[in-house]
């Protein structure tokens, strides 16, 4: 007599979790690194300080935004 083989599902994710992530999952960590590293990276003079450059901008956007998603 022989015993029979269990087999595995056509599709993997039939028989076990679904471990998608959404979209926002791999974006959020992939800007705040951007973020910090251009931080890192931009220029450390007195005149940065002033907040007329592209990346003070930006950032200026980012924290009205977040602001209006808050209230």
């Amino acid at each position: 007599m022989s015993a029979r083989i269990p087999t595995r599902p056509a599709n993997p994710a039939d028989g076990g979790m679904d471990v998608r992530l959404p979209w926002w999952a791999l974006a959020l960590p992939a800007l705040a690194f951007a973020a910090l590293l251009l931080l890192l990276a931009g220029p450390s003079d007195a005149q940065a300080a002033g907040g007329s450059g592209a990346l003070s901008q930006f950032l200026e956007l980012v924290r009205q935004t977040l602001g209006h998603l808050g209230a």
